[in-house]
């Protein structure tokens, strides 16, 4: 599929500014809406919607499916009815420019708890049939998941692999008992689901009406402790007592000189091609209900996945098995057809990768933190770029532009300090700058290449340092958590934003 000449704004929904500890689909979701739509942007990229799990990370959810429902609006949901304004007056302090996960977690669930009493004692009519409807259209991946997340909760958060035996491999008498037993529990999660899909359907609503469209953000693989998992042992390599028999990661890279461990089990893809991909159908027919381009994080692995030993400590010993991704892309356009997908083709690429991506016809991936640390056929510099690709200053996985241009050798650092400098005076001598403002030196790059695609983070609109960091691979902790504050989306930034727009020709039509 090809894609008309654009631009936009990676933002994940966690980092909006508001007044609930953590970005929300209410007003200043809208706001950050009519501020894409003054600067001339048609494209706003999010990270995965799914509900976070261990680290909080988007990339690690509980549900390929499912959404976060701390993303719900209490403000949407006192318009609703389900909550008064006195219930959302008091509420802790939160800080304003990083989400404390652990905090926000235990206030958002009190909320949503009480909303769903409220709801149980509501006669709105348009309520009940609105989640009903929902329900039977997502029955398919909503059942279990409601059940997946009733039952962690009464194991108190636990795996699911450590429940009972006969509730780990899902014995249909323990199944009818659970649902038996749980059953508020298990109305609960689904309309936290219908309360996402409510919100969220009216504000990419608003979006779509404006000529934004959303690029949301596809993890190839899934979590262990997930529903994924539970519900479908049969297609993943797992041990016969549900353990994963090898994990997915990346070797040695940019990013970790040990590698990236991520640990997600590996699909049984001769078992998920013996009936057509149903599960990867699925998901992905799910996902197009939420978004309007696919971008597919890691798409190397329908080339090859790195197979990790469960044991392993590290990512550094492993071996490259293959995977049927041509096949796999041809029953999804069988049954979804011509849909948008963006190839996330960073990292160890061999030829068999990008054989597979231009066999296709899907954009790669271009970073311009890439571009400078080699010589002139470095793939990331603008000038070796094709129409058919994505340009980002930088992605969710690296620092700020600013903090990329002012960063120090230091411990963990995959470059010395000779490396970062040579860096530096390639990029200045590059983009003829003197580096004052390196992030709008990125972005007039970006905008002005060839490449059909520019994504810009918010973070490299804002001027902002490594303080506003999203995430840093290979490490468990400190991640996820940056906001913006309120007033940050200035006038002028979109000004500029606007102009480089109108330029090269990105602009809104």
């Amino acid at each position: 599929m090809s894609f008309s000449r654009s631009s936009g704004v990676l933002l994940h929904p966690t980092s909006l500014a508001g007044r609930f500890g953590i970005g929300d689909l209410g007003k200043e979701a809208y706001r950050f809406a009519d501020f894409l739509i003054a600067s001339d942007q048609s494209l706003w990229q999010v990270l995965p919607l799914g509900p976070t799990g261990f680290g909080d990370s988007p990339y690690q959810c509980f549900s390929s499916f499912a959404s976060n429902p701390l993303l719900i609006s209490p403000e949407r949901l006192v318009e609703d009815g389900l909550l008064t304004d006195d219930d959302i007056k008091r509420r802790p302090r939160f800080p304003v420019e990083a989400v404390d996960f652990g905090r926000v977690i235990d206030y958002k669930s009190a909320l949503l708890r009480r909303a769903f009493e409220s709801f149980r004692r509501s006669k709105r009519k348009s309520l009940r049939v609105g989640f009903a409807a929902f329900a039977a259209e997502a029955a398919n991946w909503l059942d279990d998941y409601a059940l997946f997340r009733a039952l962690k909760d009464a194991h108190g958060g636990a795996a699911w692999n450590t429940w009972e035996p006969e509730l780990a491999r899902r014995d249909a008498t323990a199944m009818a008992a659970a649902r038996q037993a749980l059953g508020e529990q298990i109305e609960a999660q689904k309309f936290y689901q219908f309360l996402f899909h409510r919100q969220w359907s009216a504000l990419k609503g608003y979006c779509n009406q404006h000529g934004i469209q959303i690029i949301g953000d596809i993890p190839i693989f899934v979590a262990y402790d997930s529903a994924d998992v539970w519900a479908n042992r049969e297609l993943f390599k797992l041990n016969p007592d549900g353990s994963p028999q090898v994990v997915a990661g990346v070797p040695p890279d940019y990013f970790s000189k040990t590698g990236q461990l991520w640990g997600n089990p590996i699909y049984n893809w001769e078992r998920m091609q013996a009936d057509g991909f149903r599960w990867w159908i699925e998901r992905l027919r799910a996902l197009l209900r939420v978004v309007d381009i696919v971008r597919i994080d890691h798409f190397r692995g329908f080339a090859a996945c790195w197979e990790v030993p469960a044991d392993n400590e590290t990512a550094e010993q492993g071996e490259w098995v293959e995977a049927p991704g041509r096949e796999l892309f041809q029953a999804l356009r069988a049954e979804l057809g011509d849909i948008a997908v963006i190839a996330e083709d960073l990292g160890t690429i061999t030829p068999d990768v990008h054989a597979l991506r231009d066999e296709l016809g899907l954009p790669g991936m271009r970073v311009l933190q890439f571009a400078f640390g080699g010589t002139s056929d470095n793939t990331h510099l603008p000038h070796n770029y094709v129409p058919n690709t994505v340009v980002y200053t930088g992605t969710h996985d690296n620092d700020t532009t600013v903090g990329w241009f002012t960063r120090e050798a230091g411990e963990g650092s995959t470059h010395n300090a000779e490396q970062i400098e040579r860096e530096r005076d390639y990029c200045r001598k590059y983009l003829h700058t003197d580096g004052r403002e390196i992030n709008w030196d990125f972005i007039r790059a970006a905008m002005a290449a060839v490449a059909d695609i520019a994504i810009i983070p918010l973070q490299d609109v804002l001027g902002l340092g490594a303080e506003a960091r999203m995430n840093i691979p290979a490490s468990e902790e400190g991640n996820w958590g940056w906001r913006y504050t309120e007033g940050a989306l200035t006038g002028e930034a979109s000004s500029r934003l606007k102009e480089l727009a109108a330029i090269y020709g990105r602009n809104l039509e």
